[in-house]
């Protein structure tokens, strides 16, 4: 029998089980593990509440988390609960599939004042993620700003816009509904440092831009390149540059029209943030590409802010015991392989890039080098201790563990809590989460 541990219950992880599955049979135990009471990771807490069609991917996880050798390990801390030396002990293999669950930093002045967030913070703040659900951004002025120019910075422009009546259907919880209720924006910015043609948002998600019940997106012609140009980009940004030609076509009329503006600032590097204990406007230094990158004019100028949001890429946690690659912000690793019976997949291998469906083939790939490491005799004895041993240890600490049995009954709840039209209410604290489970 082998014994796998996989830490991380999102899209890597079950991946990553189903995987072992496919490769073993009935001669396999994998145990998830999560330091959350409830599974699915960046499903549960980083898509986007109103795009409830990518959530459904959860229930082909779910069937694998429903079979017998699959087992959720809920509420159970790596690196606070027990060590990874002691899991590669119990475990024939051991694979981190953490994410990227940190923002990195933008390293500019004024990033630590008030009203000012990374977007892990505040996305996690309107998912209902139990680590910033007390987040408490200030939305009654009139100007946000986001920094980046991917999808999750237009998650963040696209809830920030939404009228209450658009989150229908979705499961925004009830604090950021609340809050986005009686907001005072009145224009959201969204900058980027390079230009049109060097866009990360797919056009599906820019499309629904357009179509927003009280917000008008605003693009500059100015800004667009010869539309000649655009035969030369990959199809799916090709799309995208199609949209911004077409918001730069709204008439002015139209733009009237709509509470809420939002202006794309492409060529615009944020250099510094201003305010006294609070924001109060992003400094600004015009950029033009030279050879694919962002180069500074010298040209600045202020735009008002009034909240920040910054999304511009993720890190892994570094957990003691592990290489850490600090510049790229993951594990160390050499396709997988970080040390002897010790891999990692998703995002906590490769940075966070690309979509949810990335990670399938990732788990699949990672799972044939365990196999190969096994034939090998690279892992030594294979069939340790596995789940027997690591129940002998949760007792012996006393620890609280959930199972998917639990969380089968946390997510009862949560549907039964759910406003009309929701599909659920999330618990945004921990030991409720526990109290509804057990």
């Amino acid at each position: 029998m082998r014994h796998i541990a996989i830490i991380g219950s999102g899209p890597a992880g079950y991946y990553t089980a189903e995987a072992a599955q496919k490769q073993w049979g009935d001669d396999v135990q994998v145990d998830v593990f999560d330091k959350l009471p409830v599974p699915y990771g960046l499903i549960r807490t980083g898509v986007a509440p109103d795009h409830q069609s990518i959530k459904s991917v959860a229930r082909r996880y779910e069937k694998t988390a429903l079979t017998d050798n699959v087992r959720f390990v809920g509420n159970v801390a790596i690196g606070i609960d027990l060590s990874i030396a002691e899991l590669q002990e119990l475990y024939d293999a051991v694979v981190m599939a953490t994410g990227a669950p940190n923002d990195r930093q933008l390293g500019l002045d004024g990033e630590g004042l008030g009203n000012v967030f990374g977007s892990a913070d505040f996305v996690g703040w309107y998912n209902g993620h139990p680590e910033f659900a007390q987040l408490s951004p200030d939305l009654s002025g009139k100007n946000a700003v986001v920094i980046g120019m991917g999808n999750v910075a237009l998650d963040v422009a696209r809830i920030l816009a939404k009228t209450e009546a658009e989150f229908a259907g979705s499961d925004i919880v009830a604090h950021a509904l609340d809050a986005l209720k009686n907001s005072g924006l009145a224009k959201i910015t969204i900058l980027g440092r390079r230009g049109p043609h060097q866009i990360m948002m797919t056009p599906k998600e820019l499309g629904e831009l357009g179509n927003l019940e009280r917000a008008s997106p605003r693009v500059d012609r100015n800004d667009l390149p010869e539309e000649a140009d655009d035969a030369i980009l990959e199809p799916g940004i090709r799309k995208s540059v199609a949209h911004l030609r077409s918001f730069a076509a709204i008439p002015e009329d139209m733009h009237a029209e709509k509470a809420v503006e939002v202006e794309f600032d492409f060529f615009a590097n944020p250099t510094a943030i201003v305010g006294d204990g609070k924001v109060a406007s992003v400094t600004v230094e015009e950029t033009q590409i030279e050879n694919g990158k962002a180069v500074g004019t010298g040209t600045t100028y202020s735009i008002p802010a009034d909240v920040v949001v910054a999304c511009i890429g993720y890190r892994t946690s570094p957990i003691p015991g592990i290489p850490f690659d600090e510049r790229a912000g993951r594990f160390a690793n050499d396709a997988g392989r970080i040390l002897t019976g010790l891999y990692c997949v998703g995002w906590a291998r490769r940075g966070p890039s690309g979509t949810i469906g990335t990670n399938r083939p990732d788990g699949y790939a990672l799972v044939e080098k365990i196999a190969e490491d096994i034939e090998s005799g690279a892992l030594g004895r294979v069939g340790k201790a596995g789940r027997e041993g690591f129940d002998a240890l949760a007792k012996e600490r006393d620890l609280d563990i959930v199972t998917f049995q639990d969380w089968k009954k946390i997510e009862e709840a949560e549907a039964a809590a759910a406003r009309d039209g929701s599909p659920r209410e999330k618990f945004v604290d921990i030991e409720a989460m526990i109290k509804a489970g057990h």
